[in-house]
C-alpha cells in the first residue's frame, strides 16, 4: 500500500502544559517510508494559556506550516475532529491528543502496519502493550475493556482497544462518514460506522501509554462511558 501524505489532527482544549511539546514532537517526527505529514491543530476555545503556548511554538518554529483552526466556542473533541477532517488533505488521517498520554513516535508503528501488510485501517492498542505508566485500573481496564467488548459484539470486530486515540483511517472513508458526536462518543461512533465497510481490513498494533489523572487535566468521565454505550447501540442500527 502506498500512503503519500498523512494528516495528523490535534484537538486541543486547556492543554497549556503539554501542547508545545506535542507540537514539537510532531514537527520533528520523521514518518515511516518518507510519508509526508500535514499537522492540523483545532484549538477548542481554551480558558487557560494554551493559545500562548501555541504562539511560542510558532515563534520558535517559523517554518512549521502547522494549520491552526480556532473554534468560535468550545464544542468538544468530536466536533474538533470533525473540523479537522474537513481541512485534511492527506490520503490518510490519524488523531493525536494534545496531552502526551501517547507517544507520537508510535504513529510510525501504525503506518508500517498499513503499508507493509496492506491493511486498510490500523488502531493503536494500549492493551497489547503492558508497559503502561500511571494506568487507572477502573477506567482503562474495566471501563475501556467493557466498552471494547460491547463494541466487538455489535460490530463484528475483534479489537482490544476501541477507545484508542490512534486510529489510522483512509481519508476518503472518513470524509464519506457523517459524524454526529461532539465529545468522546466519537470513538465508538467512528468504529461502529467503519464496521459497516465490510471490505476493509482492520488490525491493531501495540502502542505505549502514559496515563494522566483528573488533576493533570484528564477530561473523560463516567458520563462519557455511559454515552459510549449509547453510541455503540445507536450506531449499530442507524447512520
Amino acid at each position: 500500500m502506498r500512503i503519500q501524505k498523512l494528516s495528523i489532527l490535534i484537538p486541543a482544549f486547556n492543554e497549556a502544559n503539554t501542547i508545545r511539546k506535542v507540537l514539537q514532537n510532531l514537527f520533528d517526527l520523521k514518518l515511516y517510508n518518507d510519508v509526508l505529514k500535514e499537522i492540523i491543530l483545532i484549538n477548542d476555545c481554551p480558558t487557560d494559556s494554551t493559545e500562548h503556548e501555541i504562539e511560542l511554538f510558532q515563534q520558535e518554529n517559523p517554518n512549521s506550516n502547522i494549520l491552526i483552526f480556532n473554534q468560535p466556542y468550545n464544542q468538544g473533541k468530536g466536533a474538533a475532529i470533525q473540523q479537522g477532517i474537513k481541512m485534511a488533505t492527506g490520503d490518510y488521517i490519524i488523531i493525536q491528543d494534545a496531552d502526551l498520554e501517547l507517544n507520537p513516535e508510535d504513529i510510525n508503528l501504525l503506518l508500517q502496519k498499513a503499508i507493509d501488510e496492506n491493511i486498510d485501517i490500523v488502531y493503536g492498542s494500549r492493551f497489547l502493550n503492558k508497559n503502561h505508566k500511571n494506568t487507572s485500573f477502573v477506567w482503562h481496564i474495566l471501563g475501556n475493556g467493557f466498552l471494547t467488548k460491547l463494541c466487538n459484539l455489535f460490530s463484528g470486530y475483534n479489537l482490544t482497544d476501541m477507545m484508542t486515540c490512534y486510529k489510522l483511517i483512509p481519508s476518503s472513508i472518513v470524509k464519506s462518514i457523517v459524524l454526529k458526536e461532539n465529545r468522546f462518543g466519537f470513538e465508538p461512533e467512528i468504529t461502529m460506522k467503519l464496521s459497516k465497510y465490510k471490505q476493509l481490513k482492520i488490525e491493531e498494533v501495540p502502542i505505549s501509554y502514559d496515563a494522566r489523572n483528573k488533576n493533570e487535566g484528564k477530561k473523560i468521565s463516567y458520563l462519557d462511558g455511559i454515552r459510549s454505550i449509547y453510541c455503540i447501540l445507536k450506531y449499530r442500527f442507524i447512520n
